[in-house]
C-alpha cells in the first residue's frame, strides 16, 4: 500500500498529527493509524526489505519475515480495539503517546539491524512511562519515574553489548547471537525489558498505577517485544528454560497473594511471558510455535483483562479487593467480558489460550525435562486460581459491599465485546493463527488426550478453591518484591550519585556567570575593571581625607568634573594595551612559524 515504509512509522506519524486535529474528532482520528497499518500490512509481502544509509552503515528499518509479521498483525490489532476502548478520551498527551509507544513496538519488531532497534527500543521505553505518569497521582509520577529508571538502565545494557558486538564483528545485522560477553549484555537489555526475575518488579509497580486505558497499551507491547527479539537472537539457549519456568512460578505465586485487582493481572504478565521464554529456550519448531502463538493470544486477552478491570474502577473508583464485593448486578456485561479472558488465560477449552499455551508445554514433554513440565502445569493451576476464581469471586460476588457505581462509556463495551468475540473465534477456529506461525503446526489441542488435561486441570482447581477460599481471601496488606532493594536504597544512590553532581553543576553554572560578566565588564572597559580590582586589592589601607574628597568616584560633582580627563587616560591606556596585545601576538606568530 505504502510501498517498503516501516509499518512502525504509521503510526509515529498519528502521534505527531494527533494534536493538529480538532479535539472532538481527535479520537476518530486515533483509530485512522491502526487500519493504515493494518492495510499496509497486507500489502507487505514476506522477505520484504527496506534498507537506509547512515554514515558507514547500512540500517534495515523493515525486514518482513514470518515470526515479525506474528508480532507486526497483533501489535496493530490490538491498537485499534485499544484506541475504541479510549475513545472518550480527550487527552491529547495519552493519545498521541500511546500511537508513539505502539509505533515503536511495531519499529522495533520490523527492525532489521541492531541500531535500529535500539533507537525504537529507546522510544517504546519514555513514551510507556508517560502512560503511567498521565494518570496524575502522586504515586503514578514515582512509578513513572521508576519505570524510566529500570529501563533506561535496560536499554544501556543492550547499547552496550550491541557496541560490543559491533567492535567484534563489524556488523548490526540482527540475527542469531554467538554466546559471548556481548551476547550475554544484549539479552540482559532484553531480560530486563521481557521482566525476567528478578529485573520484574518495575511491571508490578506500573502497571496499576497507568492510566485505565493506558494500563490496556502497556500490557501489549514492552513484553512482547522483548519475547520477540529474544526468539530472533537466542532461541535455543537453555538459560532462557530456567528463567522462564522461575519467571512463570513465581509471577503466579505473586498474583494468588495481590490485592489490587490490576496487581494481580501484571504478575500474570510475568507468569504468562514466563511460558514463552520457556519455549524460546526449549528452541525447537514446536516450542517457537508455541511461545509465539502465545504471544499472539496473551496479547488478546491480557488486553480484555486489563479493559475488564479497567471498566470496574473507572465505575467504581476502587481497585482492591478488599473494597469491592457484590458487583454482578451492577455490572454483569463487564463481569462476562472479564470470564472470557479469565478462560482465555487459563487455557480453558474453547478459548483462545486453550489453542497456544498447552504447544509450550507439549514442546517441552518432549524436548525438556519433567521437572519443567510440572512446574508449568503448577503455574496453570495457579493462573486458574488467582484470575479465573479469586478475581471475579471478591469482585463482582462475595461480600456485599455498597459501592456507588457510575456509567461506563459505551465506546469501553465495545472494545471488550470486540475482545472477547476474537479470543472465543480464535478458540474454536485457531487455523488462521497457526496458518501465519513461523513452523508448520503438528499439535492439536483439540485432540482427546489435550481435552481431557484441560477439562481436569479446571475442575480439580476450581474444587481446591472452594475448599479453601477463605484461606484466599483478599487481605490489604503491602507486597514486597525485589524493587523494595532500590527503593530502600533510592536516597542514599542519590545523595552519592545524583546530589554531587548536581552541586557540581550548580556551582559550575554561577561561575560562569560570574566570568561572562567579567569578561564582557572587561571588554567594555579593561581599564576601568583594572582600577576596580586594583582599588579592591587597597581596600583595607587608610584613605587620605583630602584624596578622597578629590577622587572622582567620592563625589558627584568632582567626578562629573574630571570625566573628559578620565575617559581620555582610559582610551589611550585602552589603545597602549591593544599595541601590547598585537606585539605579543606577532611575536608569538614568528615563532611558531
Amino acid at each position: 500500500m505504502l510501498g517498503h515504509l516501516p509499518p512502525g512509522l504509521i503510526l509515529i506519524a498519528g502521534a505527531l498529527l494527533l494534536p493538529l486535529m480538532p479535539r472532538n474528532v481527535r479520537g476518530w482520528g486515533f483509530l485512522v493509524f491502526p487500519i493504515l497499518t493494518l492495510l499496509h500490512l497486507g500489502g507487505l509481502d514476506e522477505g520484504a526489505r527496506a534498507t537506509w544509509d547512515f554514515a558507514t552503515f547500512e540500517l534495515v528499518p523493515l525486514e518482513v519475515d514470518t515470526l515479525a509479521n506474528v508480532f507486526g498483525w497483533i501489535f496493530a490489532l490490538v491498537t485499534l480495539i485499544a484506541g475504541i476502548y479510549a475513545l472518550h478520551i480527550r487527552d491529547t498527551g495519552q493519545q498521541s503517546s500511546a500511537l508513539l509507544y505502539a509505533g515503536s513496538g511495531l519499529g522495533a519488531v520490523y527492525a532489521g539491524d541492531l541500531f535500529t532497534l535500539v533507537f525504537f527500543w529507546e522510544i517504546m521505553a519514555f513514551s510507556a512511562a508517560y502512560l503511567v505518569w498521565a494518570r496524575g497521582t502522586a504515586e503514578s509520577y514515582d512509578s513513572a519515574m521508576r519505570y524510566l529508571f529500570v529501563h533506561i538502565f535496560g536499554g544501556s545494557l543492550l547499547l552496550g553489548g550491541v557496541l560490543w558486538h559491533l567492535s567484534e564483528t563489524g556488523s548490526l545485522a540482527f540475527q542469531a547471537f554467538e554466546p559471548g560477553w556481548p551476547a550475554y549484555l544484549i539479552l540482559a537489555g532484553f531480560a530486563v525489558n521481557a521482566a525476567v526475575v528478578p529485573l520484574h518488579a518495575w511491571i508490578a509497580d506500573a502497571y496499576p498505577r497507568g492510566t485505565l486505558t493506558g494500563s490496556v497499551f502497556l500490557s501489549a507491547f514492552t513484553t512482547k517485544t522483548a519475547v520477540y527479539t529474544m526468539a530472533r537472537g537466542f532461541s535455543g539457549w537453555e538459560i532462557l528454560v530456567w528463567a522462564g519456568v522461575l519467571m512463570a512460578v513465581y509471577g503466579v505465586t505473586y498474583a494468588i497473594l495481590a490485592n489490587d485487582i490490576r496487581r494481580v493481572l501484571a504478575y500474570h504478565i510475568v507468569s504468562q511471558v514466563g511460558f514463552m521464554v520457556v519455549g524460546v529456550g526449549i528452541g525447537t519448531p514446536d516450542a517457537l510455535n508455541g511461545a509465539t502463538s502465545h504471544a499472539y493470544t496473551h496479547i488478546l486477552y491480557k488486553g480484555l483483562l486489563f479493559m475488564a478491570t479497567g471498566a470496574v474502577i473507572y465505575a467504581t473508583g476502587r481497585s482492591r479487593m478488599t473494597e469491592l464485593g457484590g458487583l454482578m448486578g451492577k455490572l454483569p456485561w463487564t463481569f462476562w467480558a472479564y470470564m472470557v479472558a479469565a478462560l482465555s488465560i487459563s487455557s480453558a477449552p474453547f478459548f483462545s489460550g486453550f489453542v497456544s499455551k498447552p504447544m509450550t508445554i507439549h514442546a517441552a514433554e518432549y524436548d525438556s525435562t519433567a521437572t519443567v513440565v510440572l512446574l508449568l502445569h503448577l503455574a496453570s493451576v495457579g493462573t486458574f486460581l488467582s484470575v479465573g476464581l479469586k478475581v471475579p469471586y471478591y469482585t463482582w460476588f462475595g461480600e456485599q459491599r455498597d459501592v456507588p457505581v457510575k456509567p461506563i462509556p459505551w465506546n469501553m463495551y465495545a472494545a471488550m465485546g470486540i475482545g472477547a468475540g476474537l479470543n472465543i473465534i480464535m478458540g474454536l477456529w485457531p487455523g488462521p493463527l497457526y496458518d501465519i506461525l513461523p513452523y508448520p503446526v503438528e499439535f492439536d489441542p483439540y485432540e482427546l488426550k489435550n481435552l481431557k488435561k484441560g477439562f481436569q486441570l479446571l475442575l480439580f482447581t476450581a474444587l481446591g478453591f472452594f475448599l479453601i477460599a477463605h484461606r484466599l481471601a483478599p487481605k490489604a496488606k503491602v507486597q514486597l518484591d525485589t524493587d523494595w532493594f532500590y527503593r530502600r536504597a533510592d536516597r542514599v544512590a542519590w545523595d552519592w550519585t545524583v546530589a554531587p553532581v548536581a552541586r557540581f553543576f550548580s556551582w559550575w553554572e554561577e561561575f560562569s556567570w560570574k566570568a561572562a560578566g567579567d569578561v564582557a565588564r572587561v571588554g567594555r572597559d579593561p581599564v576601568g575593571w583594572i582600577q576596580d580590582r586594583l582599588g579592591a586589592g587597597r581596600a583595607g589601607a587608610p584613605v587620605p581625607e583630602a584624596s578622597a574628597a578629590s577622587s572622582p568616584r567620592a563625589s558627584g560633582t568632582a567626578g562629573s568634573a574630571s570625566v573628559p580627563e578620565s575617559t581620555l587616560a582610559r582610551a589611550s591606556m585602552t589603545l597602549m594595551m591593544g599595541i601590547f596585545l598585537l606585539a605579543v601576538l606577532v611575536v608569538l606568530a614568528r615563532t611558531l612559524f
